[in-house]
């Protein structure tokens, strides 16, 4: 099953101050603040939705097409999903354009001064999914994460326009979405992801009811945090699924990512719905014990031996077939 992820591709530049941000502010001067802080180290991440959904998949096997705009400067990174199982033939490099960064500040009172260059996210638009297609030989599903909003838009109607299945994922891009935009993203979706906010954000810009948006998708399915994953179809059982336990909580950023990458690749494996969304949740598991999104491992004993644990003998057999 061949499964291109599209969305951002990025690198997080995160700084510490020692101090504080408040101590700095001179009350009756904000209008003209120039500030400058000496920071104590630099911590430069990969990350970016597409590029962390694919690295998850990378690491379970799947073999995932990744495609989206980065910068010139996308030559180590481009090298690091490579080593990792990640199809990069399909991300356009901009001859203009640094990839997507963000940039942040945070004191010690854990406040954060942070800036987002999107870069060449925003030549993703002009990315043309049939010449993703005809380079790879056809594609399975499309999973449209959050991006330049334009080419998300062209991304979706491509894919209803040829016929190609293809899941929703506004994730952080919902916020700056209208009512009709989302619309437009999610009707005639194999596969709506969201998380429980967004979901009631996007009832209530869409103005469709649950009902309403399970008639418009294949299945909805929803990440509840510590409590794990609902999966809905019009007329069908919900399937819940908890997640395994942790052994730490180191940082919860990316975690949503994993989840993509883990349920992704259960489809890819043809495991079911239920088996997909376990995946799912061991690998977002994984990710919240690491401080970083791509900076976890998958050490397959470990990994099934955990599994075992959290969701049986019957369950891990269909998925350990997979782990090779």
């Amino acid at each position: 099953m061949r499964i291109a992820v599209t969305g951002s591709i990025a690198t997080d530049h995160l700084m510490t101050f020692p101090g504080r941000f408040a101590d700095q502010l001179v009350a009756d001067q904000l209008h003209t603040v120039s500030l400058s802080f000496l920071v104590d180290n630099l911590d430069v991440r990969r990350g970016g939705v597409a590029a962390n959904i694919c690295f998850g998949m990378g690491l379970l096997g799947t073999r995932p097409i990744l495609v989206g705009a980065a910068g010139s400067d996308f030559d180590e990174y481009r090298a690091w999903l490579d080593r990792h199982g990640v199809e990069t033939g399909s991300v356009r490099i901009s001859e203009v354009l640094h990839t997507a960064r963000f940039v942040c500040t945070t004191d010690a009172d854990h406040n954060q001064i942070g800036s987002f260059y999107t870069g060449a996210m925003s030549e993703a638009r002009l990315i043309e999914l049939k010449s993703v297609a005809d380079r790879v030989g056809g594609l399975d599903l499309v999973s449209i994460g959050a991006d330049d909003p334009e080419a998300m838009l062209r991304h979706t109607e491509e894919c209803r326009s040829r016929n190609i299945p293809f899941a929703a994922d506004f994730s952080q891009q919902i916020a700056r979405m209208d009512g009709e935009e989302i619309r437009i993203l999610l009707d005639g979706a194999t596969y709506l992801f969201s998380n429980e906010y967004e979901k009631g954000l996007i009832e209530s810009k869409t103005g469709w009811s649950d009902e309403e948006i399970l008639s418009k998708v294949g299945h909805r399915v929803t990440t509840l945090g510590a409590r794990g994953v609902r999966i809905e179809r019009a007329g069908e059982a919900v399937i819940e699924v908890g997640c395994p336990e942790e052994t730490a909580k180191a940082d919860p950023t990316g975690v949503g990512d994993a989840f993509r990458a883990g349920f992704l690749s259960g489809l890819a494996w043809g495991v079911g719905l239920e088996r997909a969304a376990q995946v799912g949740c061991m690998l977002a598991t994984l990710v919240i014990e690491t401080v970083g999104t791509q900076e976890y491992t998958l050490r397959r004993t470990a990994f099934m031996d955990r599994f075992t644990k959290a969701y049986g003998h019957e369950a891990a057999a269909e998925v350990q077939q997979h782990l090779v």
